[in-house]
């Protein structure tokens, strides 16, 4: 079988490339007589060397809406594996051809909270209808796999389609993430702490709303005026305006390290050396932090709602997202209880070692081979 992997424009989404380069990888070692294609369009990021027009976003929609599309439609394999559901345009494309398309979907966050595609666009409302367009493709296509229960919910909802057409493949965690030794975890809490007694708190991500970083602060807020010696670990994006305010108006400053975009050694290193991670988020499609956290052995606070429940199991201490005292009492339970923090690290490493991607692409490989 000749498969075509369809991937986003290297380095820009990053969780996109680790879904495919995982899946890849494992698809080749499970089928070695297959033969995996991946096409990736023109890069037309702002950030990225040698650009045509640098940041022009007319080169964006050409690359994305028709240079790629033709591109794909010139393969000669048997199906069609688009790895992100942004790009579902391009199964308009390929549905004149008869050959199987198979569409991974993520999260449908834009219906939920539009203002990460106002804000992030210099052309918000082409932005808007773009990403709808694209979308609108999986349903045409033959077989869409959602990454959550959740997602897929919210694939047949939203986007009126019928269930039997979407299977659920839930994302691995990459094996590279594990416990290390203590002498990495001293030498990133010399680094990033004031003292061996701050208990550390992870965020990892973007500082978008679904984020609920707002609540992360007023949590942190309140653990101070509680004189808990607590530090945030700021992982990923900036603050927002409105989350720099915050920090700024409650003199926060002293409690916060932001750390970037550290490579994967350093992440790792920083998930072993985190007392918690705080992962509160109000919508997500998978929460892959919370797997890879606790694969470092790092007990976790999350969220009640969204896929995060179905991900978390029982290996995670499950909160309303917008009640900031029961975030602060959960943190301030797991840092006076070190036999609940025990039991919650052994039943995250349990969580965590039964999500790998090779089961992952077992279950995509047997979805591929219906279409034989």
């Amino acid at each position: 079988m000749r498969v075509a992997i369809v991937r986003r424009e290297a380095k820009v989404a990053f969780s996109m490339d680790v879904y495919a380069d995982n899946l890849v990888s494992e698809l080749k070692a499970l089928r070695p007589e297959w033969e995996i294609i991946q096409i990736a369009p023109e890069p037309w990021s702002k950030d990225l060397e040698n650009l045509w027009h640098s940041g022009n976003p007319l080169r964006k929609y050409y690359e994305r809406f028709f240079n790629h599309p033709h591109a794909v439609t010139q393969l000669e394999v048997d199906l069609f594996h688009i790895i992100d559901h942004t790009d579902g345009h391009i199964a308009y494309w390929l549905k004149k051809l008869g050959k199987p398309i198979i569409i991974t979907c993520h999260d449908l966050v834009q219906y939920v909270y539009p203002e990460i595609l106002r804000d992030q666009s210099r052309l918000p409302a082409v932005s808007m209808a773009t990403w709808r367009y694209s979308v609108g493709g999986m349903k045409i296509a033959d077989r869409i796999i959602a990454v959550s229960e959740n997602t897929a919910k919210d694939v047949t909802q939203m986007l009126d389609i019928t269930s039997e057409k979407v299977a659920v493949v839930p994302n691995g965690v990459d094996s590279q993430f594990r416990i290390i030794s203590q002498d990495h975890v001293k030498t990133i809490r010399q680094q990033h702490t004031n003292s061996a007694e701050e208990i550390c708190l992870l965020t990892v991500g973007s500082s978008h709303k679904r984020k609920n970083i707002l609540t992360i602060l007023k949590a942190l807020e309140t653990l101070r005026e509680r004189g808990m010696p607590v530090r945030l670990w700021k992982v990923g994006s900036d603050f927002t305006l409105e989350q720099e305010t915050y920090v700024r108006d409650h003199h926060l400053e002293p409690q916060i390290t932001w750390i970037k975009q550290p490579d994967k050694e350093t992440l790792i290193k920083l998930y072993n050396a985190a007392d918690i991670l705080l992962a509160p988020s109000l919508y997500e499609g998978f929460g892959l932090t919370i797997l890879e956290a606790m694969a470092c052995g790092t007990p976790v606070i999350t969220s009640n709602v969204s896929s995060l429940p179905e991900v978390a199991g029982d290996a995670a201490i499950l909160v309303d997202p917008m009640d900031v005292n029961i975030i602060a009492e959960s943190i301030c339970h797991l840092s006076r209880d070190s036999h609940y923090s025990k039991i919650l690290i052994d039943r995250g490493l349990n969580r965590a070692s039964s999500a790998s991607w090779i089961k992952t692409a077992k279950k995509v490989a047997s979805i591929y081979e219906k279409f034989k």
